[in-house]
């Protein structure tokens, strides 16, 4: 159970408080916690409310790693998909993705199969301890028929074969994080989201607290906490500046955007297109419909608006290299966009590596770490990284003998229908089991990061209209539910 509870959470004193409930604060918020440390979490929003929520959803095992040789990063990655399917295997299957191939630059057979065979080679154990249907199969490359029969519709002018390798997919990536956050309260942490972080307490140099404020009541809440990690995602600049110093190289915002195409997917496998400016786009068959991304854009000090030009952008690119589908901006049904760590200011190329910053290292307030991590893959290894570190080389702690709890029954979008035309009944039982033991705050909690009654806007907006008058709020706050939740469904 997540309990939110900040009165009685403030009773204990912490080894490690979070700021920041995203893939890389819950993972930590997890690792921590199954390492036996008394572990807190805060979040001034929901959980994974922001990029995490905003993914492609795939579970990317380093395979672009190998065209720079970055062998460390490859078998990081390599590890830690293994790790996600082994542990969440309701949450993480394995993927087949086909990349067409034209004969351009790097993208030819010969130099594929020989990627191919590295990969196979260099992970040769990523399926130790992984039950069959969760095992990642061989990469092999395709025949151009073999490559139009795997994805109709490919641009056939100039195909000179395909390649086919499998990764993962989280196509609910979102119980992914309340899971991870289900265990970590089974091993004794606490999470509490619409709690902001305020300011550190400190006393000689060290911290000693952090100063919290509820948001659902406004009400400030001190914490005891021997050592404070900044995991805010593309806020961490901002609070490593509040809390002690800028640290400029923490965190370049650059824009990643997914769309979501109200198109029927033309394969059952994700297509993987090389486009001449934009790097690799993929159509991630998910949910009935397609999910293509990512797109990098520049960001500017001032962004954060104006996302429709990007989003068009990504259909322009779509459309010279997969003209067969047609995809025109009025299939965008929803523009899934979040801030990414650029490798410069001003750029749109994503950051390579992970940024964890002791601050107090270097002169700053001991005690305090600010995070910047660049995938939602392997923010446990992140974690490890940031426990490591605020040990001081001592060896981290072995694991609790904790399980993964149960996870609590609920029902997919695809089988909604008969309820909300008949007895809706059942749905508000079920949507009352994930109110009360997953901390959801607003109805928008719930239908976006609780369950995926809202990928679908039109749904999400039935959903939302049927439920919140049989969830127990006054009619005031019934009606302030349903308007935000409408504000959020159409977010872009």
């Amino acid at each position: 159970m997540i309990r939110r509870d900040p009165a009685a959470a403030a009773e204990a004193t912490y080894d490690l408080a979070i700021v920041g409930g995203g893939a890389h604060g819950v993972a930590l918020c997890l690792e921590a916690a199954r390492r036996g440390m008394k572990t807190l979490l805060v979040e001034r929003s929901d959980f994974g409310a922001e990029t995490s929520w905003n993914s492609l959803r795939i579970v990317h095992g380093g395979l672009r790693y190998l065209q720079n040789l970055d062998l460390g990063r490859f078998r990081e990655s390599v590890t830690e998909r293994s790790h996600l399917l082994r542990q969440y295997p309701d949450l993480v299957r394995p993927l087949s993705c086909v990349m067409p191939l034209y004969g351009r630059g790097l993208r030819r057979p010969f130099v594929l199969r020989a990627a191919l065979a590295l990969n196979d080679r260099l992970s040769a154990g990523r399926n130790r301890g992984l039950p069959p249907g969760h095992r990642i199969g061989r990469g092999r490359v395709l025949t151009a028929r073999e490559t139009r029969e795997l994805c109709p519709g490919v641009r056939s002018e100039g195909l000179t074969g395909g390649v086919q390798w499998f990764d993962a997919a989280s196509p609910d990536s979102q119980r992914l994080l309340i899971e991870m956050l289900h265990w970590a309260a089974a091993c004794g942490a606490e999470a509490l989201n619409y709690v902001e972080a305020e300011e550190p307490v400190s006393r000689q140099g060290k911290i000693v607290g952090l100063v919290t404020r509820d948001l659902t009541n406004g009400e400030r809440i001190e914490f005891a906490a021997r050592s404070v990690v900044n995991c805010a995602g593309p806020w961490c600049r901002d609070v490593a500046r509040a809390f002690d110093r800028d640290v400029p190289h923490l965190f370049r915002r650059a824009v990643g955007l997914n769309v979501l195409l109200d198109v029927a997917p033309p394969s059952e496998h994700a297509i993987a297109l090389d486009t001449r400016d934009a790097g690799t786009l993929f159509l991630h068959p998910w949910k009935g419909r397609i999910l293509a991304g990512t797109y990098h854009a520049a960001c500017p000090d001032d962004a954060g608006a104006g996302l429709e030009r990007p989003a068009h952008e990504l259909i322009e690119r779509l459309a010279e290299v997969a003209p067969q589908l047609g995809v025109t901006p009025e299939a965008i049904l929803r523009v899934h966009w979040g801030y990414l760590p650029a490798q410069r200011s001003g750029a749109a190329h994503p950051a390579r590596h992970d940024v964890v910053h002791d601050h107090g290292a270097q002169g700053g307030l001991g005690g305090l770490y600010s995070v910047s991590g660049v995938k939602f893959t392997t923010a446990r290894s992140v974690a490890r990284k940031v426990l490591v570190a605020a040990s001081r080389g001592a060896r981290l702690p072995a694991y609790l003998p904790v399980e993964r709890p149960p996870s609590i029954e609920w029902w997919s979008a695809a089988t909604l229908d008969p309820h909300l035309a008949r007895d809706v009944n059942p749905l508000a039982a079920a949507a009352r089991r994930l109110i009360e033991n997953e901390a959801v705050v607003h109805l928008d909690d719930l239908l976006l990061r609780r369950t995926d009654w809202g990928v679908d806007p039109q749904l999400g907006t039935r959903v939302g209209e049927r439920l919140a008058p049989l969830l127990g709020w006054d009619a005031a706050r019934t009606r302030n539910e349903v308007d935000q939740l409408e504000r959020k469904l159409v977010r872009a």
